[in-house]
């Protein structure tokens, strides 16, 4: 057998776990897509687990909020050496945009005057506006299949741009969801279960004391950081969908109600998240880093992604029950149809604070159709940064 199709077969020693990732993660443009390549190291050339697993995995990670590509590499990581294998995958996956981000905020708040700067950032909110759009079209082809999730997502969009608080639209599309598709019935799901690895069963109350323990130290020493913290914590943990659905909760809580930095700023952080592999929430370690600098971008990554890890960790063990219970899936599809109104929202938002000219408006629709055509948002956010300099 070839060696370059299969390189290991059975689990990984951790290193090796965690160094694969870690290559993965460095190439990890295009956001959920990434799920992919996670099949293809994961299944095709090392044999960590099977098809059938993988599926159940993905389907879980889309159910459960967080960044998905992310919670993927938690769950491969699971289920090939249980907690620990957990850990060390999704930490590598994840410290390559964390590295880029932080090198790429150091840059932003030295040269963001200059006018080279401005001429780029001023294109980049105008191409952010299109990634947006996009993302609001996309969740909105695979979310707005019934008239009920239109409405939803109307709803969500009016309460939105009404300020109401975004965790309570999405609390509010849940019951919404509860009570408007009460003739949906879950798909027949498999009674039986993969085997997870020793130590991955029953391992949430002790991760749980620990981060108490961290949130206690955090509040002691520095109440800027914990409140740093535990707002990305509660953004995370509502972020159904993906990891752009924090998009909208990220920008309400800091730029809306704490008026942490201003729209542009925002604007300009979503776009150096585009620039970097990974997830959109990476956005979070370009706002620690402008409140606090570097110890502000390693609690605020952290604050981001805990959630996604806990519960990936906490809920594989019961997920076949979860999506068995038809309240369940109700109350799901209802946040993720909200999630086209919240994004609907922010697009608007954003497009607002633009000051549009026939460049800009070119250069936006550019972008979206170029997103519409499937070519990856890394490239159109480099030939907007280009594009920008020259005619802006």
């Amino acid at each position: 057998m070839d060696s370059a199709c299969v390189e290991t077969v059975g689990p990984p020693s951790l290193p090796r776990l965690f160094l694969s990732f870690l290559r993965l993660g460095t190439t990890a443009f295009g956001g959920p897509a990434m799920v992919a390549y996670i099949r293809r190291m994961a299944v095709e050339r090392n044999k960590w687990l099977d098809d059938a697993t993988f599926r159940d995995g993905v389907a879980l990670c889309q159910t459960i909020p967080g960044a998905t590509a992310m919670q993927t590499a938690a769950y491969v990581g699971l289920r090939a050496r249980g907690v620990w294998g957990a850990a060390v995958a999704f930490s590598g996956f994840g410290m390559p945009a964390f590295c880029f981000m932080c090198i790429l905020s150091f840059l932003y708040a030295r040269t963001h005057d200059l006018p080279l700067a401005l001429a780029a950032f001023h294109g980049l909110r105008a191409i952010t506006v299109a990634i947006v759009a996009y993302a609001t079209l996309s969740f909105g082809r695979v979310s707005l299949r019934r008239s009920a999730d239109i409405f939803i997502a109307a709803l969500a969009a009016v309460l939105f741009a009404l300020r109401v608080n975004p965790i309570l639209v999405i609390l509010l599309a849940a019951l919404a969801g509860l009570v408007l598709y009460r003739q949906a019935t879950p798909k027949p799901q498999a009674t039986t279960e993969p085997a997870v690895p020793v130590g991955s069963r029953g391992p949430l109350p002790p991760l749980l004391l620990g981060v108490l323990v961290a949130f206690a130290l955090l509040f002691v020493a520095n109440r800027g950081l914990f409140d740093l913290a535990i707002l990305m914590f509660r953004i995370d943990l509502f972020a159904f969908g993906g990891g752009f659905a924090s998009v909208p909760l990220m920008y309400h809580e800091i730029v809306d109600v704490r008026s942490w930095m201003d729209n542009a700023t925002f604007m300009n952080g979503i776009a150096l998240g585009q620039v970097t592999p990974g997830p959109i929430v990476i956005t979070a370690t370009f706002v620690g880093y402008w409140l606090h600098g570097i110890l502000g971008a390693i609690v605020a990554t952290a604050g981001i992604f805990l959630p996604s890890f806990l519960m990936v960790v906490g809920v594989v063990p019961y997920y076949d029950r979860l999506r068995a219970s038809a309240h369940f899936n109700r109350c799901i599809s209802g946040i993720l149809s909200s999630f086209v109104g919240l994004l609907l929202s922010v697009t608007i938002q954003f497009g607002l604070d633009v000051p549009w000219d026939v460049p800009r408006i070119v250069l936006a629709g550019a972008a979206l159709a170029a997103l519409l055509l499937k070519v990856e948002v890394l490239w159109v956010v480099l030939a907007g940064l280009a594009v920008s300099m020259v005619i802006l």
